[in-house]
């Protein structure tokens, strides 16, 4: 019996920890790019400045997300907390890009 929970809770652990990695940096591409784009759009800023001040808030996204799905109740929640804002994420620069 303890090896079964002792295998579900490894398990949780290295779902957590892919999703943090894998997911944290998904969530950070995504919305560092939306923005550089957004930020691009709605201030005089230039492309470059756009993309630097947006890539520096990405450092703050992407450890923000690892705190975020080690503190969820289950992997499961953490898997679609990540990709449910990534979508959604994508989405608005999917929307972006088709506007402009």
């Amino acid at each position: 019996m303890t090896t079964t929970v002792d295998l579900r809770y490894r398990l949780g652990v290295a779902a957590r920890a892919v999703a943090a990695i894998g997911g944290g940096y998904l969530l950070a591409a995504v919305a560092s790019t939306l923005l550089a784009v957004l930020l691009t759009l709605l201030l005089p800023l230039s492309r470059a400045d756009a993309v630097t001040l947006a890539t520096m808030l990405a450092f703050v996204i992407y450890p923000c997300a690892v705190l975020w799905v080690f503190a969820t109740a289950s992997a499961g929640r953490a898997w679609a907390g990540i990709l449910g804002a990534s979508a959604l994420l994508g989405g608005l620069l999917w929307l972006t890009g088709s506007l402009a």
